[in-house]
């Protein structure tokens, strides 16, 4: 459950930042079923990449860090 929450942020981050699919794959270097798979749950996201997406979505790690401890608390 948690995990889709940050499924959810990442979509919302893109969304926030004005890209498709298709541009944040091309910004991250990536083909488009990458983004898709990663804010649908089918694939996990490791750090290294959690980074990149938010440097991609002009988002500060430690703010997207923030963000989903603060979702991961609601879930206690």
């Amino acid at each position: 459950m948690a995990y889709r929450r940050l499924c959810g942020l990442l979509r919302k981050w893109r969304q926030d930042a004005g890209m498709t699919q298709r541009e944040l794959a091309q910004q991250l270097q990536k083909p488009h079923s990458y983004v898709h798979k990663v804010e649908v749950g089918d694939r996990r996201i490791d750090p290294v990449e959690l980074i990149a997406w938010c440097h991609a979505c002009d988002v500060k790690p430690s703010v997207a860090i923030a963000q989903i401890e603060d979702r991961s608390a609601a879930d206690h």
